[in-house]
């Protein structure tokens, strides 16, 4: 029985590997054609080879980014090349003559036909752990970056950045040379805690690995490169939430905060030897692939180490909640493959109630409004200017008698300032009980503000973002029969 399979990842990025495959066609297709070990063009494929076993460390090395900072970056302390010290190691931990690069490995889903457990722990060094690529689909892999201090607005002692990557991994009967392979089909790269500022890269041919990562000057934010130019490019850089990703603002480390959508200004140009490297193992097929500037020298290969557990800052307690707010110390969770989990993993990374807002409403009657995702548990984004298309819905009057749904439409999340239109359908009960429908329209601006970090920021527990919109609604469609001011308070991006 041919036991080749290829994860979701490897099918996202078959997906789009190819402007002229349709489709319809099975992505499986255009590997089966390729000669066996031929994977050059498949730049999601980081290794292959014929050994099922690799230590986490060496899992980490194959994938591993390539950080590239501002040339007015701070923590450089004018270094360049071979000199740059940073990231650093946590100051509780031995202290290289290299920058250092934590990993760890969040997740690990195993096959639906797994009989053997797919890590070997080793309790004296996670490192060297040992995964069995025969029993595992794919796995989530997360890297982070320590920072002694960040700068700017809300700058503070300590700073750990991160970035997600999806793994998968592939298995090819038929091919006894390399019968098994890794690929990279998203690389999420975080940016200031907040999920819809995350510059999110589905992996496409244009690639480039090891990947790219823009440091944000001072305040160390990640965003992905994906040809490795030192630009950031919105749109082809970061091709998800495309509206609200932050790209890299070099900017706001001058004590300024720009939240509106990105500005090619806000970053500075990248040099050359602003960049530091990982240690890719000496079998990788990376070194092979052509790179920017590749033979630039000297340079800084960072060491990479296993993230480690939060008590070990307990003597500093000001750097303890920068490492426990990371997930689980107890890592990696390990779970079987299966369609229900496939559809709560899609559940958990559109967060849902990160998606839902909700608010005091006034227009003459007062009322609650709610705002959630076109499909529930999944966003819609207007693939044409980027926005967002969602369900609204409020109740109001004396028992909140009135109910209106409609379809509300804004360009973005997350930006301070921002105009949104909704129409919908409206039933008003009169205090006779006669309901009265009507058509209704709605324009006007929303205002929002992320109180992470402001003297409200116990309310972030809730949301990350509260606000105000501010609008019109017009109810009746040719002809208009009224006219109503709206003003709406509370929780929410929307």
């Amino acid at each position: 029985m041919a036991k080749t399979n290829i994860t979701i990842l490897l099918t996202s990025v078959l997906v789009l590997a190819s402007s002229t495959t349709s489709a319809q066609e099975n992505p499986l297709a255009r590997l089966a054609h390729l000669p066996c070990c031929d994977y050059g063009e498949i730049q999601a494929l980081v290794w292959s080879g014929t050994d099922p076993r690799m230590t986490l460390d060496r899992l980490a090395a194959y994938c591993a980014p390539i950080l590239w900072f501002s040339p007015d970056e701070p923590s450089l302390m004018n270094a360049s090349g071979a000199d740059i010290r940073v990231p650093a190691a946590f100051p509780f931990e031995t202290a290289p003559d290299a920058p250092v690069v934590y990993y760890r490995v969040r997740t690990i889903l195993t096959r639906k036909d797994a009989v053997a457990p797919p890590l070997e722990p080793d309790p004296a060094d996670r490192g060297k752990s040992v995964l069995d690529l025969r029993q595992v689909e794919r796995l989530d892999l997360d890297f982070f970056f320590y920072y002694p201090s960040e700068e700017g607005f809300g700058g503070h002692q300590h700073d750990v950045e991160s970035v997600e990557m999806k793994i998968g991994i592939w298995i090819r009967d038929g091919c006894p040379e390399c019968p098994y392979a890794i690929g990279i089909a998203r690389v999420n790269a975080k940016a200031h805690g907040v999920m819809w500022f995350d510059n999110t890269l589905v992996v496409d041919p244009e690639t480039r690995f090891p990947i790219t990562l823009l440091v944000e000057e001072g305040k160390h934010a990640t965003c992905t490169d994906k040809n490795g130019d030192g630009y950031y490019t919105p749109g082809y850089d970061v091709n998800r939430r495309v509206n609200d990703a932050w790209g890299v603002r070099d900017v706001i480390r001058g004590g300024g905060l720009f939240t509106g959508g990105f500005e090619s200004w806000f970053a500075k140009v990248r040099t050359p030897e602003d960049r530091i490297f990982p240690p890719l193992p000496e079998d990788s097929a990376l070194h092979a692939r052509p790179g920017r500037d590749d033979a630039a020298a000297p340079r800084a290969a960072y060491e990479l180490r296993p993230f480690p557990r939060p008590e070990l800052a307990a003597a500093d307690p000001h750097l303890v909640p920068f490492i426990a707010d990371k997930g689980s110390p107890d890592w990696p969770e390990i779970d079987k493959a299966s369609e229900f989990k496939n559809f709560t993993g899609w559940v958990e990374n559109e967060s849902f109630i990160k998606s839902l807002s909700t608010a005091l409403r006034v227009d003459g009657d007062l009322g609650v409004s709610f705002t959630f995702p076109l499909f529930i548990v999944k966003n819609f984004t207007d693939p044409l200017a980027g926005g967002w298309v969602l369900n609204r819905i409020y109740i109001k009057d004396d028992k909140l008698r009135d109910f209106s749904y409609g379809l509300l439409y804004t360009s973005s999340a997350s930006r301070w300032l921002d105009g949104y239109f909704s129409v919908g359908y409206e039933k008003d009960v009169d205090d006779l009980g006669a309901a009265h429908r009507a058509w209704i329209a709605e324009t006007g601006i929303r205002f929002r503000a992320n109180i992470r970090h402001s003297p409200l920021s116990f309310m972030s527990k809730l949301m990350d973002f509260w606000g105000l919109r501010g609008g019109i609604q017009y109810k009746g469609l040719l002809p208009v029969n009224e006219v109503t001011f709206v003003v709406e308070v509370g929780s929410g991006v929307w």
